[in-house]
């Protein structure tokens, strides 16, 4: 079994920008990248966890595979590349920024009998599909992404994976909070290193730097 992660580093997060300069959010990118590729690693459900990046970087316990292409052309070109190679075990494709991710999480989707396991995120995202066979199935990202993967996946027995830490990706400052209340690894720990700290406003929680 492997997994894949999706990653860019160059101006990362650019929705962060008005808390985070760029050298920053590419810094906050790396830590929940690491965050994801440790949750993996750790896990013990994989034999191989590759980053599909579009620059170098480097992660322990993965492998870097260097794509100039963009989300939808270089994870077909994966999928396919496993199929050409005669590679049918199953994959799971999970966004970088889900720092929340727990190792449960991984072991109860990869348990499923599902031919398809989608974790949705908000707002229609898609930010983990498990695929138990590959050549049965591409990705369609962006816009309504959820409903277009059930749409691919019709033919398939699917299962929707409802989960608060999947669902929970890292694009707006306010998501930042998220990180600090739930949060346990290398992306809290940047957060709060650069004086990032929660700020209660009026019932609701925000962040603020100090």
């Amino acid at each position: 079994m492997r997994a894949v992660i999706p990653f860019k580093k160059s101006n990362a997060k650019s929705r962060l920008s008005t808390l985070l300069c760029e050298s920053e959010r590419e810094d906050l990118a790396m830590s929940m990248l690491t965050d994801v590729a440790g949750t993996l690693a750790g896990s013990g459900c994989f034999d191989v966890v590759d980053i599909l990046s579009t620059s170098p970087v480097y992660i322990e316990n993965t492998n870097i595979v260097l794509t100039e292409m963009g989300l939808n052309e270089a994870l077909n070109e994966y999928l396919r590349q496993m199929s050409s190679h005669n590679i049918n075990e199953p994959v799971l494709i999970i966004m970088a920024d889900i720092p929340l991710v727990s190792k449960k999480n991984i072991q109860d989707i990869v348990s499923s009998r599902a031919d398809i396991v989608i974790a949705p995120g908000r707002m229609g995202g898609t930010n983990t599909i498990f695929i138990r066979k590959p050549q049965s199935f591409h990705v369609d990202y962006y816009g309504p992404s959820f409903l277009k993967h059930l749409a691919i996946a019709k033919n398939l027995n699917v299962e929707v994976f409802d989960s608060f830490n999947l669902s929970t990706d890292i694009d707006e400052v306010s998501d930042l909070a998220e990180i600090l209340i739930h949060g346990k690894g290398y992306s809290k720990v940047y957060l709060e290193r650069i004086g990032i700290s929660l700020l209660a406003r009026k019932g609701r929680v925000g962040v603020e730097r100090l």
